[in-house]
């Protein structure tokens, strides 16, 4: 079932955007609801936006996985955002990551099936980025590039007393993965960030000043997610 939706980014989006639907995929755990975005012209590649945690909020309609999204737009990818299972209208329940990582995989392989030929690209912001990164050595194994992979504020290690995360390496599956992160994140430590990316030899970008949120910086993330999707491959 496809259903037009408004998009609450729309204050700050060009006019030009086509508007964003509601299809509804078929994922593990029941169906998924997905939120499409699609380019104006013919599309160059296909991109899926993983939302942050749902515990806090998080859903295919938060700030910024729809900054995300609009700048994959408007670089051609058919961008597909999806609420994992329990949230919105997608079924089943919350499973910590593993899950909504094979929710991801799923309209993944939609995707794939509907532009066999086009560019792959993921991003993540938060809870987001962490599941990410839990299904793209399965993405290689299937024989899929990732030709860009975009984490942000993405979760690794001890953030408090009861929450802690194993943030699996990526360098080797996406050796040009863009790691980007606030200077003043206040939920995941930039050094924690650091410690993951040390090993792995892959640079982060840092926004100065920004929270884990990007108040008041989102015109820098976008800024910055448009200068990688712009490099050579």
């Amino acid at each position: 079932m496809v259903t037009p939706t408004s998009s609450s980014f729309s204050p700050s989006a060009p006019s030009s955007f086509a508007p964003t639907r509601r299809e509804s995929f078929p994922g593990p755990a029941g169906a998924l609801e997905v939120l499409i975005d699609t380019p104006m012209d013919t599309p160059t590649g296909i991109a899926v936006v993983a939302h942050p945690h749902p515990s806090q909020g998080g859903t295919a309609e938060h700030k910024i996985p729809q900054v995300l999204a609009r700048v994959l737009q408007a670089h051609g990818f058919v961008v597909a955002r999806p609420n994992y299972r329990g949230v919105g209208a997608s079924e089943g329940d919350y499973d910590g990551g593993p899950g909504e990582a094979q929710d991801v995989l799923a309209v993944v392989r939609q995707l794939r099936a509907q532009y066999p030929d086009l560019t792959l690209a993921l991003a993540g912001f938060s809870f987001g980025a962490y599941v990410l990164t839990l299904g793209v050595e399965e993405l290689k194994a299937a024989g899929e590039v990732i030709a860009h992979l975009i984490l942000s504020g993405m979760p690794h290690g001890q953030l408090s007393e009861t929450l802690a995360y194993e943030t699996p390496a990526v360098a080797e599956v996406a050796p040009g993965a863009l790691v980007v992160h606030g200077e003043r994140d206040e939920r995941v430590p930039l050094v924690n960030v650091f410690e993951w990316a040390r090993p792995q030899e892959l640079p982060v970008v840092v926004i100065p000043g920004a929270g884990h949120f990007f108040t008041g910086k989102l015109p820098a993330l976008r800024t910055v997610v448009e200068g990688y999707l712009r490099r050579p491959l």
